[in-house]
Formats: structure tokens, sequence, C-alpha cells
């Protein structure tokens, strides 16, 4: 993790408790501080951001999978275009630079066959006035000439981010350092405590904490907590990482899967999507699976060695959609889990938007498609 975590001293009382550690309760305990709610315990069952903020690739790309401007959609662009102040504001108060690339991404194809659905992303973003590019094959090799000689077409996203995300957990975890707010680590939170249809805090393996207010922001882990209702399954994803310095400048996608350069050297490549629970082995199947698509994006890779390989549980609602505001029947109860494969890109947004609801009592009308209510809720009886 880059360094240990300070931990401050047990405080069983406070306004507001977070239960998960990773990017998106590190974002809302970050923002509710700076709106001036400093009595804040973030609650963190092992270390801080070292799971799926760990093991994600840091792609910020809400347009290059996007089919229509739904909802969703305007949340991750927003979340997205948050991103150069968010990480500036993060190199100001930590020195810790984030790694923020604006080189853009790139979609390639091919297959003939894709040709129509590529159009059709294209003619859609273009008439809403976002920025994308259609090249052809030749075009996209100009752009990024260690790709395939067999593509055949690409769009490229100019406004679509990477960011390092180890590097952007180290600077969160700083800066809620800095602000004051209380991390507990290898502390995890067994259930929540309820009385009379309000929470009262968590019941911990470290004790009960007690909060009128809590955020349960723990991402795949968040039905393992008793008394939280919303259902969120984990999904394993694994990752490769290969030492091939400027093998590519942009993130390049393909139907198969992405490569992510980074500035250090490595490039990183993914992913899978498995539900096998809580199961976090790399299998032989997986690495062979991304490699294939690894070397189909860019042959020459095929020289360069592998590195490291690694996976995570992305968190899961079963209509693939975050699960972001109050529990309609529990007062004081909150959720921001179920960010699937989303957590980055949208780890700025959800804690303004968090942050706003508990401030003005009010959740934002952009939360709207995401609140919890819209599922069968499960029983607390």
């Amino acid at each position: 993790m880059g360094g240990s975590i300070r931990k401050h001293k047990l405080t069983p009382t406070a306004a507001v408790i977070i239960v998960g550690g990773g990017v998106i309760g590190l974002s809302i305990a970050r923002a509710l501080a700076q709106r001036g709610i400093r009595d804040l315990i973030l609650i963190e069952r092992g270390e801080p951001g070292a799971e799926a903020s760990w093991a994600a690739g840091g792609i910020l790309a809400p347009q290059v999978e996007a089919d229509q401007p739904d909802e969703f959609f305007r949340l991750a662009c927003a979340s997205r275009d948050l991103y150069p102040e968010f990480a500036e504001a993060l190199r100001e108060e930590t020195g810790i630079d984030v790694e923020l690339e604006k080189a853009g991404t790139l979609y390639i194809s091919f297959a003939e066959s894709e040709q129509h659905e590529m159009r059709a992303r294209h003619d859609w973003q273009a008439n809403a006035g976002l920025q994308i590019d259609w090249l052809t094959g030749d075009e996209a090799r100009t752009v990024e000439p260690n790709i395939s000689p067999k593509v055949r077409y690409a769009l490229r996203f100019p406004n679509d981010y990477q960011v390092e995300n180890r590097r952007l957990v180290q600077a969160l975890i700083v800066s809620n350092q800095k602000a004051g707010v209380n991390l507990v680590t290898h502390c995890e939170v067994l259930s929540l405590r309820i009385e009379h249809e309000q929470v009262t805090g968590v019941d911990t393996s470290s004790g009960f904490f007690s909060a009128p207010t809590v955020i349960v922001a723990a991402g795949a882990w968040t039905s393992q907590i008793t008394h939280a209702r919303v259902a969120i399954n984990p999904v394993r994803g694994q990752m490769l990482c290969f030492a091939a310095p400027q093998i590519a400048s942009h993130v390049i996608y393909s139907s198969r899967g992405y490569l992510v350069p980074r500035r250090d050297g490595r490039l990183l490549a993914g992913s899978t999507s498995e539900s096998v629970g809580f199961d976090k082995r790399v299998s032989g199947e997986g690495v062979q699976s991304i490699k294939a698509m690894a070397f189909e994006i860019a042959p020459c890779l095929e020289k360069f060695a592998l590195t490291d390989a690694w996976a995570g549980f992305r968190p899961h609602a079963e209509d693939n959609l975050p699960v972001i505001g109050p529990d309609e029947e529990v007062r004081g109860l909150f959720y921001a889990t179920g960010h699937y494969r989303n957590g980055i890109l949208l780890a700025p947004l959800t804690g303004e938007l968090m942050a706003e609801t508990l401030v003005t009592g009010k959740s934002p009308i952009t939360l709207r498609a995401f609140q919890p209510a819209r599922f069968q809720m499960v029983s607390m009886k």
C-alpha cells in the first residue's frame, strides 16, 4: 500500500460513520470534512483502498461503451469532468500526483460486422456535442503504431482519461488524515444497529461504534453486513501487468478487453468478469484469456515480460447501476455502493453528492435513478 496508515485514538462515538475505506468511502469522508463535518469515523475491514480500488485499471471512460445518453451516462460524464480539478486539489492537499493522463481512449475494431454499432455510437455522441473521432485502421495506427495491422476502424475519445488509481488511494488517505478523519483499520463491521427505525451505529469486531448517521460504502462486502438491505454481489476481475514501456499512449479498448499504459513503463491488461464469490485467486484460464486479448490488440506485447497478476471484486447490483442514497425505512442510514466497474470514475462525484445529501438533508435530483428504493430491499425482520 505504499506506507502505513496512522491510526487515530479509537473514538466510539461520532456524528457520521462511513463503512468501507475504498475510493468511494474515502471520497465521501473527504467531501464531508471539507464541508465542516469533521466528527467522522471511517471503518475499514483491512487497509484503506486495498481491495477493488487497488486492483482497478483507473480508466475514466464513460463514452467508450455508451450506447445512449441515459442518467448513468450523464452521472459518469459529470464525475469524469470533475477529475482535473479533483486531481489538482489532491496534489495541493497532499503533494501526491495521481497521474491523471489526458491522452484519451481508443476503441478499436477487428471485424467488419462491428462497423454499424461503432457508427451508431459515433453518430449519437457527435450529434450530442461530445468529442469523438472516427478513424480508419491506418489512421488508428498513425495514432498508435503498435496496434495490430488487422484493426479496421477505431473511435477516439479525447476526453476519456485515466488515473493511477493506487496513487489516488494514497492521496485520498493522506487528505483524510490531514483533515482529521478517524481512520479505523483492520476492523470488520458485522452489523448495523437499528432502533425504532433509526440507525444508532455499528457493531464491529472491535466493539460498538455509535453514530446517528451511517453511510454503507462497503463495496462487494455490503451484503455481508447484517441489516444492510441492499443486495450486492462480488464479481471477480483479473488483471495482468507487463513491463512494456512506450507501447501505447492511449487507453486502448477492444470488444474483448483493454490495455492501460502507465508512466512508469507498466502496461495493464484486463479484465475478466466472473461470479465466483470471494475467491480472489488468479486463474490460469483468466491469464490466458487476457493475454490473448492483449496480444490481439498489440502483437508486439508477446516479447515483453509479464511481471504481475492480481484479482479484485467489483461490487455488482442486479441492474448494473450504483446504489446511492438514503434507506427510506431507516432514518440516518445511507448507501454508496454497487459501483461495479466504475468506482474510480464515480468517486469524486459520489463524494460530492453524498456530502450534499447529508448537509442539506435532501438527495440531489442527479441521484434519482440510483436510490436504494428502486429495489425490493431485504427485510430487517
